[in-house]
């Protein structure tokens, strides 16, 4: 029999996020109640254990209810992956079978997986390709890592940063989420995108405390690159990035991430998720790999009404983009605020 949990409120569930190996930050309470206050998903987690005993597994979602985009159930929103914590193929096969009746129902357009490890097949859930995971050992000694490095594309440009100077700082502070998020718009910008609303960052550095990390590089008192940083367990994962273009040559994003390695490594942390990378990215799977970082596939499954809605046409897309891409920043904010809503 298929139960289903609060994770935010039964205790138990932090308990097999603690205590299971392929749990991760995207499992974790804190990233549940940001996700919860700043979008109004509900979570909810699908178990066969029932509600007197511990936890044995557990497969968390969260409830998408949108007049825009639809009604689906995401494991777990703007999350890079977010493994199902099984116990053995026989809670696998009993919980994907009733995820599976819950869209045949009716009662949502889709329900979609995304682990980070080979799942086997799960009840008829059709499998998609959508990127790499990039992630570094951290074991070796600081001086063995930094020989895995690009000597040009990141040694040289950490040296770089260094001879000019760049002031770093790392923490949650409202001074470095504002030079943060302006950076963030900027960056957005130009990817022709919207950034995600400011209080998905307020929230998560209220919710996750000192397991969030803020780290801005500035100089001459002007912020030139910001990257945003999660730990759990004995991982620390990269989530967001953004960097003035104007400064790309100081090497502020190869100190960032070098001073980031280094602090994991103070503090005994054994090893780095890099994130996703789309897998027409070209440039940022360069990025990734000149870190010495081993790559593996990211596979999501999902279970589905009906065949994916027709993508939008490249003329179409082109059009949004280029009025992003004109918009001021507080509209361009404002937007980024009301359509994250739908899109997770």
């Amino acid at each position: 029999m298929v139960h289903i949990i609060d994770p935010i409120r039964d205790p138990r569930w932090a308990e097999l996020v603690d205590r299971h190996p392929a749990s991760s930050v995207f499992h974790s309470k804190p990233w549940l109640e940001a996700i919860q206050r700043t979008y109004g998903y509900t979570p909810v987690v699908y178990t066969t254990s029932a509600p007197s005993t511990p936890l044995s597994n557990g497969v968390v979602f969260c409830q998408i209810k949108s007049w825009l985009t639809g009604r689906r159930m995401v494991s777990v929103p703007f999350s890079d992956h977010c493994d199902p914590l099984f116990d053995g193929p026989v809670a696998a096969w009993v919980i994907a079978g009733e995820l599976k009746r819950a869209v045949d129902s009716g009662k949502w357009q889709y329900v979609e997986l995304r682990p980070m490890s080979n799942q086997v097949d799960l009840n008829g859930a059709v499998k998609r390709l959508v990127g790499s995971l990039h992630t570094l050992d951290l074991r070796p000694g600081l001086a063995e890592l930094s020989r895995g490095f690009h000597k040009d594309c990141v040694t040289r440009k950490i040296r770089r940063a260094e001879r000019e100077g760049l002031v770093y700082e790392s923490g949650t502070s409202n001074r470095l989420l504002n030079a943060f998020y302006r950076l963030m718009i900027q960056t957005r910008r130009k990817h022709q995108l919207p950034p995600q609303p400011i209080e998905w960052f307020r929230n998560m550095a209220a919710c996750m405390g000192e397991r969030m990390q803020i780290r801005v590089v500035f100089k001459g008192g002007r912020e030139i690159a910001s990257i945003v940083t999660l730990r759990h367990k004995d991982g620390i994962v990269y989530k967001y990035g953004c960097s003035d273009t104007q400064s790309q040559n100081l090497g502020g994003t190869p100190l960032l991430f070098w001073r980031t390695i280094e602090e994991a490594k103070l503090a005994g942390l054994t090893s780095m998720d890099f994130g996703r990378s789309d897998s027409d990215n070209h440039g940022l799977i360069a990025f990734k790999d000149r870190w010495g970082a081993k790559s593996s596939e990211l596979t999501y499954l999902r279970w589905s009404q009906r065949l994916a809605s027709a993508v939008p046409t490249r003329r179409s897309s082109r059009a949004v983009k280029k009025l992003f891409a004109m918009m001021p920043d507080a509209l361009l904010a404002a937007t980024g605020r009301i359509l994250y809503r739908h899109v997770g």
